[in-house]
């Protein structure tokens, strides 16, 4: 380097004191007080809230400013806190007994008492907190660490409102990459980039390990001071665990360059440790409220918990695949085998559990190999080299020339290795080899940060670019991962036991951990048995039946949608016994609305108690899906005839009789459906049924016990119109999907539901509102084409919004948790309504309605 030129390191960044600003953000206001609660910090904005200069609040009690409603909520607050990196939160506080109401939160800091204030959320109430559970649920779903932390991102935008919401995962040198991300469609993708250490230094990375959640509002805010800016004893009032703690000078500039105007930061914990960050970007500024942060800190917790969980199933894969591995050897040696006889087997068994593109054996002075590696003479100087490295311990480099002068002569072939030690002494090995692998990484912009001389001396600035950054690394291989190492570690163990011999004990260790195994297995299956819930039961016995996802959706959601009808018409009649006429009514329309005539009901009706009525809705959706799939209702002659009598002793006999249909044979196989048909009546009520295949067409016979049925009755004409069939997607085309389409939910795992529905149905451009006022706004604005109405909002309903649209002529649908009972009334009786929980085809249907007029 030149003379007179500063040599500056990333230290510049990572000695920021970011921890004792002095400073807060002014969307809030702080004190601090002792434990004899006399304030000893406040932040100047304080005069605003308490009326008082906020430089002579300084020296008094905090009771002579808070109300005594609040004093009760800090001090019980105080009680529970539960040390230095723990925060409390109060929500709703009449701070002054003036009827404003505050939402604050308390921390410890040294020796004092943290205390931040933020206006409450005004107007109607949302319990954010309880969207976390849905949340958590869908990404339960992922089936992969790349889409759970894709979702991950999708969940919290949908929660934020912001504009990027990154996963970013930070690698061994304090670099990171940005693994998913979710996007409002106008923003550009950072998906892929990497961001050098120094732009989360060190100093900011010990934070969020105690910090779980960091909000920047307004990089443009002025923020406001701390009073007095040091205590007695000269030190700044620490706000490492501060909600409302202002920025680095250093990071504003970073975010101001990149057009950034509010941010947010959760961090992403494993085991202690932290492993990345939930990073979310808004182009103007942002003021979440305290619930918001409060449940997207709940949602960032649990995230890492799942993520955990991903990254311990692939491991124990693993693991279980070392333990195959492991078997496979013992049983060659137990049967007279060697490691180098069948070293060409073994090592296809290796490469199995750890990839790689050559292997050597080193075993009593004897060379052996296999793929592409060093020759004879070049391993045995590496050998030598190997030996120092460490006793009885996996070692591993994924750039030996870097360690190794001499592997520079055989680059072309491997340029990674990891070695295991197979014996005591001499030092055997297993050698495995990977070849160069280029790597281009992408960073966003120029990782090194230019050298800026100011009034202090030289200083790290913020990049002022962000293009695409393009670094080559050569003389690499694929790194071996944590999990490679400790299938390794375990492998070496085995190997080790196959050239000492100890097949023996190797046969005993493998007994036990397999009746230990048999254990966990039976344990297991016990407690699953006892958890699992009737759609859990549902989702798994259907899949045996579906040949494709597709398939094995409709099925599931049919089964579910069956048990959702029998719920509604039990709840219709206020949990008192349903008709039996009114539930086979309800499975026709359902799947043979254009021709309901063919399904001919006949005897009394029976009331059945809503304890039974779920189980015998079931049982007649199968009956129907089964008679529409392959009896008498696949053909448009066959008819279906449920004859309803009443036993001597109370109780139901119904007869199931299908004809004129095609010829029906006894099925080879029995599936789930069949299973509920011939199961769920004698093993749920204590009734029997029979079901036998002659090929005029399937008979069964149900048996329901009298305490089931409440009365028999004279059954009531059915006075359904036959409903028009449901049309296909293609059908729906048209004038509605040309405009917005108008989503008003004011749950987001629901409304992100309705919009994957609507966007299958050909609605590109869906729009979610949860409120009235900006679905009100949306409306007017204009070019709405089509609405779809969650009815109740909360405090709110979606009345306002349907008259809005009804005067424009705009076709809109309810959805509804209530049933249509709510909606047949006024001028929203001709209104087509879908009851929750609904699917594609129950939207498709309204739709359908709507086009019809």
């Amino acid at each position: 380097m030149a003379d007179g030129v500063h040599q500056v390191d990333l230290s510049t960044c990572d000695l920021e004191p970011i921890h004792i600003i002095g400073r807060i953000q002014s969307f809030g206001w702080l004190l601090s007080f002792s434990s004899d609660w006399i304030i000893n910090h406040v932040s100047l904005n304080c005069e605003e809230l308490f009326g008082a200069p906020a430089r002579d609040m300084v020296g008094l009690p905090a009771m002579q400013f808070l109300s005594p409603d609040a004093m009760h909520d800090v001090r019980t607050r105080l009680q529970v806190l539960g040390g230095a990196s723990t925060v409390e939160r109060v929500f709703e506080v009449d701070l002054r007994g003036d009827g404003r109401l505050f939402d604050m939160a308390i921390h410890v800091s040294g020796r004092s008492y943290v205390l931040e204030i933020e206006p409450h959320e005004g107007g109607r109430r949302r319990d954010f907190v309880s969207y976390v559970r849905p949340m958590i649920d869908r990404l339960r779903q992922s089936t992969s660490i790349e889409q759970l932390c894709a979702s991950a991102a999708r969940h919290l935008r949908g929660l934020t409102g912001f504009d990027r919401v990154m996963v970013y995962r930070f690698e061994g040198d304090g670099a990171g990459e940005v693994v998913a991300e979710s996007l409002n469609g106008m923003v550009d993708s950072f998906k892929g980039m990497h961001f050098p250490a120094s732009d989360i230094p060190a100093q900011a990375r010990r934070l969020y390990t105690r910090n779980m959640l960091r909000i920047i509002s307004d990089v443009n805010d002025p923020t406001v001071p701390i009073h007095p800016v040091t205590d007695p004893n000269g030190d700044p009032l620490d706000l490492s665990m501060s909600g409302l703690r202002a920025v680095s000078p250093i990071h504003v500039e970073y975010l101001r360059n990149m057009g950034v105007k509010a941010s947010m930061s959760v961090s992403i914990m494993r085991r202690g440790k932290l492993w990345g960050l939930m990073a979310c970007h808004h182009y103007s500024p942002l003021t979440l409220s305290y619930s918001v942060r409060t449940a997207s800190e709940l949602f960032g917790e649990f995230f890492a918990y799942l993520l955990e969980q991903k990254e311990t199933d692939f491991a124990l894969e693993q693991r279980s695949a070392s333990m195959r591995l492991h078997d496979e050897m013992m049983s060659r040696v137990a049967a007279g085998g060697s490691l180098l006889e069948a070293f060409e087997d073994f090592s296809e068994s290796i490469g199995r559990v750890i990839p790689f593109d050559g292997i050597i054996g080193w075993v009593d002075g004897r060379f052996v190999s296999h793929g592409s590696t060093p020759s004879e003479a070049q391993f045995s100087e590496l050998a030598r080299f190997l030996n120092t490295a460490g006793a009885s311990t996996v070692w591993s480099t994924d750039t030996i020339a870097a360690v190794y002068a001499p592997a520079a002569e055989w680059a072309d072939r491997a340029a990674g290795l990891l070695a295991l030690p197979v014996s005591r002494s001499p030092r055997d090995y297993i050698v495995l080899f990977r070849r160069e692998q280029l790597r281009e990484v992408n960073w966003a912009g120029n990782p090194e940060k230019a050298i800026e001389l100011g009034p202090n001396g030289p200083r790290l600035t913020p990049r002022k670019s962000f293009e695409i950054w393009k670094e080559e690394r050569r003389g690499q291989s694929r790194p071996w991962t944590e999990e490679e190492t400790l299938a390794a570690d375990a492998l070496r163990v085995t190997l080790l036991e196959v050239v000492l011999r100890l097949a023996d004990a190797a046969h005993v260790e493998r007994e036990q951990a397999t009746r230990q195994q048999d254990m966990l297995i039976a344990e297991l299956n016990h407690r699953v048995r006892n958890i699992l819930n009737l759609i859990r039961g549902l989702v798994t016995q259907s899949k045996e039946g579906a040949s494709t996802i597709d398939e094995f959706a409709e099925i599931v959601g049919s089964r579910i949608h069956a048990l959702a009808r029998a719920h509604d018409q039990v709840t219709q009649k206020d949990w008192t016994p349903s008709s039996l006429y009114d539930l086979i009514r309800t499975e026709t329309a359902a799947y043979v609305s254009d021709s309901a005539e063919r399904v001919v009901i006949d005897g009394p009706d029976a009331l059945v108690a809503p304890s039974a009525f779920t189980t015998l809705a079931l049982v007649f959706h199968e009956l129907m899906t089964n008679s529409c799939k392959y009896g008498a209702l696949s053909d448009s002659r066959g008819t279906v005839t449920v004859t309803l009598d009443r036993g001597d002793d109370g109780s139901l006999e119904i007869d199931w009789r299908e004809s004129d249909g095609p010829p029906v044979k006894t099925p080879t196989r029995r599936g789930f459906g069949s299973t509920i048909i011939e199961r769920t009546i004698p093993h749920e009520l204590g009734g029997s049924a029979s079901v036998i295949y002659p090929p005029e067409g399937m008979k069964a016979l149900f048996l329901i016990p009298a305490d089931h049925i409440a009365s028999f009755e004279t059954p009531s004409p059915s006075e359904d119109r036959p409903a028009p069939p449901v049309p296909e997607a293609a059908d729906l085309a048209g004038t509605l999907q040309d405009g917005i389409a108008l989503i008003v939910e004011d749950n987001v795992i629901i409304a992100m539901e309705a919009e994957d529905v609507l966007r299958g149905l050909g609605f590109n451009d869906c729009r979610i509102e949860g409120a009235v006022a900006s679905a009100m706004a949306l409306v007017e604005s204009g070019g709405v084409s089509f609405a779809m109405l969650d009815v109740n909002l909360g405090k709110d309903t979606s009345e306002p919004v349907a008259q809005a649209l009804l005067a424009r002529g705009v076709p809109f649908i309810f959805a509804s948790g209530y049933g249509e009972r709510s909606l047949m009334s006024g001028a929203f009786k001709g209104v087509p309504v879908v009851t929750k929980p609904y699917g594609e085809r129950e939207v498709r249907a309204a739709i359908g309605r709507l086009k019809r007029g």
